[in-house]
C-alpha cells in the first residue's frame, strides 16, 4: 500500500493498536524544560516512577532564564529561580543529559535537539512545548505535548495518540526579492487561515522547499502549529543528511551509512493519498507581516489592514474589531511608516545562524532609530560563539542592539521581562498574541531582515527598500 512520509515514520512507531481507535506510539527522544520539565520530573518523583530510558531524555534551561548578560539562577520572573533549580536537581537525580546554563551546547531545545544531532529523520520526538514540530525539518515527527502526557513519555517512552489526517502544502516556483521560509509560512496562514490545518500533520512539498536550506525548513516547520497543524514535516534530502552529519549525537561509522541508506526511503510514495492539498504559488508571496493579534492577521508588508468585510462571519468581525483596537489600528491602515519602539531577533523560529546574518547584512552601517529598544539573543551558545567569531555581534551592537545569552527570551514573558504596555514591537518571532511580549504589549510577526529594516528605519518597513 502506497504511504505518505508521515505514514512510515508513524506506522514504523505503534507498539500497538488500541481497541478505541486510538495507537500507543514508541518515542524515541523526549526533551523538557525548565518550566513543565521540572513539574514532570518531581511528579514522577512523588510516585515512586522512575524516567524509563534516561539516555533518550534530554533538558535543557530556556523559558524561564534570563538572557542578559553574567546571567545565573536569579530570573525576573517570580519563582523562576526555583523552576530552574528544580530542574538542575532532578535531572541530575534521574541521569538525564541536562544542557545547563553555563554549558557550551546551551540553547532553546529546538534548536539544540538538532544542532547536537539529538533529532534525526525518521525519528518521533516528544516534549512539552508546542513548536517541537520545528523538528519536521529534517524528516522527524516532532510532536508536542502537555505536562501529563510528558510524565507519560519519560516514565514508559510511549504517547497514546490518535493519527492525524494528512495534508500536503505544495509551493512552486522561485521566492522573490527579499521573501524568505517566515513570509512563505505567515502567507500561508493569512490566506488559509489559523485553523487551516486543524486535525492534520502537514507535509511541505515541492521546488520551492526543495530549494531552502535546512535552517529555512526549521523555520517553516517551527509555525505548523500556528497553523493548527499537529505536527509540519519535510522529506529528508542531501541537505538533510550533509546538515545532520558529523553531529555530537549522529552515529559513525557502519551505523551511519545504514542510517543514510534508510533515510533515502523517508518520502512520500508518489501514489500516496492525502486527506487535503493546498497549492501556493510563490510569486503571490511578498515580505509579510502581522497587523493583529493572530498568525492569521497577515498581509503584505506593503499591503493595508483588511476591512471588516473580510470577516467571514459576526464572530470573525467581533475578533477583527477587537484585534484592531488592541493594536490601535483601522480598518485599511496602511502598515508602512508606522513608528515602532520595540525590535526583537530571536526565539526557535528565527535566531539560527543564517539568520543573524542575514540581519546583519541589513544592519552593517547603520544604526537602529532613536527611541527603538532592539535586542538580539541567539538560539543557543554555539550559534552565538559562530556569530561572534564572524563579527555579527559587533554588527549587532554598533548598530545598538542589545546582543544577549540564548534563550526563549522576548519571545514571550514567562522570563519576566517584557515591552512596555502599549509599545509596538516588530518580532522575528511565532506569536504575536495578546500580552505575548508584555502586557498590552502590540507585536508584529515579521523575517529577521524585515525586523532589522524596521529597527534603522523607526517604522515598519519594506526590506526591499532597504540599503543592507
Amino acid at each position: 500500500m502506497s504511504k505518505t512520509l508521515f505514514d512510515k515514520i508513524w506506522d514504523s512507531h505503534v507498539v500497538k493498536e488500541l481497541d478505541d481507535g486510538t495507537s500507543l506510539v514508541y518515542l524515541d527522544r523526549v526533551f523538557i524544560h525548565e518550566r513543565t520539565g521540572s513539574v514532570a520530573l518531581t511528579s514522577l518523583k512523588d510516585q515512586q516512577r522512575p524516567v524509563r530510558n534516561p539516555r533518550q531524555v534530554f533538558a535543557t534551561m530556556d523559558h524561564i532564564v534570563d538572557t542578559l548578560p553574567g546571567r545565573d539562577d536569579s530570573t525576573l520572573m517570580p519563582g523562576g529561580e526555583d523552576f530552574i533549580k528544580t530542574m538542575r536537581a532532578e535531572a541530575n537525580d534521574a541521569g538525564l543529559t541536562l544542557f545547563d546554563i553555563h554549558d557550551v551546547r546551551h540553547g532553546i531545545t529546538h534548536i539544540i535537539s538538532a544542532e547536537q544531532g539529538i533529532a534525526l529523520p525518521g525519528l518521533i520526538a516528544a516534549c512539552p512545548d508546542s513548536h517541537t514540530c520545528t523538528l519536521g525539518a529534517l524528516g522527524a515527527i516532532g510532536w508536542g505535548i502537555g505536562t501529563s502526557d510528558c510524565e507519560h513519555a519519560l516514565a514508559t517512552e510511549t504517547l497514546r495518540a490518535t493519527k492525524p489526517k494528512q495534508l500536503r502544502v505544495r509551493f512552486e516556483g522561485p521566492l522573490g526579492n527579499g521573501v524568505t521560509a517566515k513570509d512563505m509560512i505567515l502567507h500561508l496562514i493569512g490566506k488559509y487561515s489559523a485553523s487551516g490545518a486543524r486535525g492534520h500533520a502537514m507535509e511541505f512539498y515541492g521546488p520551492a522547499i526543495d530549494a531552502l536550506d535546512i535552517e529555512a525548513r526549521f523555520t517553516l516547520c517551527n509555525m505548523a502549529v500556528e497553523f493548527s497543524a499537529f505536527t509540519g514535516i519535510v522529506a529528508p534530502d542531501e541537505k538533510t543528511v550533509s546538515y545532520v552529519k558529523d553531529r555530537p549525537y549522529t552515529p559513525s561509522g557502519e551505523p551511519w551509512e545504514k542510517c543514510v541508506a534508510f533515510w533515502q526511503t523517508l518520502h512520500s510514495d508518489d501514489d500516496a493519498v492525502f486527506d487535503k492539498e493546498i497549492t501556493i504559488d510563490c510569486a503571490e508571496i511578498a515580505p509579510t507581516v502581522t497587523w493583529g493579534t493572530s498568525p492569521e492577521h497577515a498581509i503584505r508588508i506593503d499591503g493595508s489592514v483588511p476591512g471588516l468585510e473580510a470577516a467571514t462571519d459576526d464572530e470573525a468581525r467581533e475578533q477583527m474589531k477587537s484585534a484592531m483596537q488592541y493594536m490601535g489600528l483601522e480598518p485599511g491602515q496602511e502598515l508602512l511608516g508606522l513608528p515602532i519602539q520595540g525590535a526583537f531577533i530571536g526565539s526557535c523560529t528565527n535566531a539560527r545562524l543564517s539568520d543573524l546574518r542575514r540581519a546583519a547584512s541589513i544592519l552593517q552601517g547603520h544604526r537602529v532609530a532613536a527611541g527603538v529598544r532592539a535586542i538580539c539573543t541567539p538560539g543557543s551558545r554555539p550559534i552565538k560563539q559562530a556569530a561572534e567569531a564572524e563579527g555579527i555581534d559587533r554588527i549587532f551592537t554598533d548598530a545598538g542592539f542589545e546582543w544577549r545569552e540564548p534563550g526563549c527570551s522576548l519571545c514571550f514573558n514567562a522570563g519576566g521581562e517584557s515591552f512596555a504596555p502599549e509599545e509596538r514591537v516588530m518580532t522575528s518571532t511565532n506569536r504575536n498574541f495578546r500580552g505575548r511580549q508584555g502586557r498590552k504589549t502590540r507585536s508584529h510577526l515579521a523575517s529577521p531582515e524585515s525586523v532589522a529594516a524596521s529597527a534603522i528605519a523607526g517604522h515598519i518597513a519594506d526590506v526591499r527598500m532597504s540599503n543592507g
